[in-house]
């Protein structure tokens, strides 16, 4: 009997009950992309820290014991995605399964979740920041925000960095491993661009009118959608392109909602469209 018979991406992430971020926004992505979604969580939230008050509990002591029982069910996947890593240790055990489940095919998507606005996210210390360099190299994909390529390249932060600047950044990126890269969530006016590079290719800005402010769980459901596109072979840029309409879609309709900002946006309104 084979567990290896529809197509199967890993989401290594957090899982967090409320909010829609990490596994809950990836796991109903994917599964309408005609993916199953398999979650190796690494902490468990009742809700994201964006909130006032929030319960937590740290996983990491679990992670290895359970990709031992995914070993012994001689699981294949097709693709492996990650997000936020909260510790070295964490990294550590995601290399051990890159290791492990990254077979011939698996296509593998790193979201380096470290800082955004030119600075590191409160939890995160630079001793962190260094070891998701070591990271890096296992991507096929490879999709930070502006602050995280700058840190990953030991490049100094501008937010108004033309297309040279970015190329230049993504160059450095794929000199450490990864071939495609997008660098998401570009600040142009009323716009957002996401910057795609592919190695060998003249690079592409895709464009979308910004429509209201940043929410949680915005980049988890870009990074799934970019994963499951890239299992489901559809070209990088078209696959942004994709990623990018959606979430303006269901960010327009979570507005008209008055959805509060802590609690992610609606993709449940167009999941059957995605």
């Amino acid at each position: 009997m084979s567990h290896n018979n529809q197509k199967k991406i890993a989401v290594i992430n957090d899982f967090c009950g409320f909010g829609r971020c990490s596994i809950a926004a990836s796991l109903p992505i994917i599964s309408a992309m005609k993916i199953q979604c398999c979650p190796l969580p690494t902490s468990i939230f009742s809700n994201h820290t964006g909130f006032d008050s929030f319960y937590y509990t740290d996983f990491t002591s679990h992670m290895d014991a359970y990709m031992d029982e995914w070993s012994k069910l001689n699981l294949r996947f097709n693709g492996i995605l990650t997000g936020f890593l909260g510790s070295p240790e964490q990294i550590d055990i995601v290399k051990r399964f890159f290791e492990r489940f990254k077979g011939e095919g698996t296509v593998t998507v790193i979201d380096p979740v470290m800082g955004d606005y030119g600075k590191l996210y409160p939890t995160y210390s630079p001793q962190l920041a260094r070891q998701m360099c070591s990271l890096v190299p296992y991507a096929d994909i490879l999709t930070p925000n502006l602050t995280e390529a700058c840190i990953l390249t030991e490049t100094e932060y501008r937010d108004d960095m033309d297309e040279a600047s970015l190329e230049k950044i993504c160059e450095k990126l794929s000199e450490m491993g990864p071939k495609k890269i997008v660098v998401s969530g570009l600040e142009r006016g009323d716009d957002l661009d996401n910057f795609v590079f592919e190695a060998g290719n003249p690079p592409v800005s895709v464009r979308q009118h910004k429509a209201g402010p940043c929410r949680s769980g915005t980049g988890d459901v870009f990074s799934s959608i970019i994963a499951g596109d890239a299992v489901n072979g559809v070209d990088l840029i078209s696959s942004v392109r994709h990623a990018s309409s959606f979430i303006a879609k269901v960010l327009r309709r979570t507005i008209e909602m008055d959805i509060p900002k802590t609690d992610g946006i609606c993709f449940e309104e167009f999941l059957l469209e995605i």
